[in-house]
């Protein structure tokens, strides 16, 4: 599916990439997978993955350090452009993402793709269990593309830093893609500091899959986030999460329902670095 400018809609499916990989350019596979707390994805990709998709690492490949600037801060543009020729991807080639299934880490990398510049990528709906499921090859061991020409240019999606997030909470929709208890403040199993962004509003990324994995249809999204206030044509949007990986997720599922939003990187890992910051607990506000 094509957007309205041309380029490549933000998903495919597992028979439109059955017929890419079968023509005469395919495009460049990027296998995401991770799992908190592990065991490494790289486990899980040499134990079986798409036939000639390449590994990515989210900590290493798709995120600088951890530090003050949050536990997936954004990589520098030199490191993320290395990191993309490493895995065959070219400016002018496509590019599909996948992680296990519900898209959360493919959402990372396609979002990164996006930010910095790319135009041609897509994440695979379902991700590798949709493969396996319909029977699609799967591939042992590491695969080792040619090297690409990849060239990062930063600045093509809209960011946040805190205090834009804070500002936004205000005077628009700033969607918080964690789950409702750790957003109340009832439990805080990563971060040192329980609660949310003071104005943010609950929207679990999980309320965008269906059970089988894949993205609820458009319009599903576009109702579910209009019951949060979030429309095209109605005010600004952002979105956060504990570090910026799970609030891509919820950007792809608001590009797929037609609404712009911007992402806060650094989220909640970030937010709560400053002390003085203020933070906010219970229900999401009326």
């Amino acid at each position: 599916m094509e957007r309205q400018d041309g380029q490549p809609g933000p998903l495919t499916d597992v028979r439109a990439l059955a017929r890419a990989l079968a023509g005469p350019v395919p495009p460049v596979l990027l296998d995401v997978r991770w799992r908190l707390g592990g065991p490494p994805g790289i486990d899980a990709y040499c134990a079986g993955h798409l036939p000639r998709s390449v590994f990515v690492d989210l900590d290493t490949d798709l995120a600088a350090a951890p530090g003050p600037a949050g536990r997936h801060p954004l990589p520098p543009a030199g490191s993320f452009q290395a990191a993309m020729r490493r895995a065959g991807v070219s400016d002018g080639g496509a590019v599909v993402v996948y992680d296990d299934a519900d898209s959360t880490v493919a959402a990372r990398a396609w979002w990164l793709l996006r930010y910095f510049g790319h135009r041609g990528c897509q994440v695979l709906d379902g991700g590798y269990q949709a493969w396996a499921a319909a029977g699609g090859q799967v591939a042992t061991g590491e695969c080792r593309p040619g090297a690409g020409d990849f060239t990062a240019r930063p600045g093509h999606m809209p960011v946040l830093d805190a205090d834009e997030a804070a500002s936004l909470a205000r005077r628009g929709a700033l969607l918080d893609a964690r789950a409702r208890d750790r957003y109340r403040g009832q439990r805080e199993p990563i971060d040192p500091v329980a609660g949310h962004i003071p104005g943010a509003l609950s929207a679990p990324t999980t309320a965008n899959i269906g059970p089988d994995g894949r993205f609820l249809p458009a319009a599903g999204l576009r109702a579910r986030f209009a019951t949060l206030g979030a429309a095209a044509g109605a005010g600004l949007v952002g979105a956060y999460c504990g570090s910026g990986v799970t609030a891509a997720h919820e950007v792809l599922a608001l590009e797929l329902a037609g609404i712009p939003a911007s992402l806060y990187v650094g989220s909640w890992s970030n937010w709560v670095a400053d002390p003085a910051r203020p933070v906010a607990t219970g229900p999401e506000p009326g």
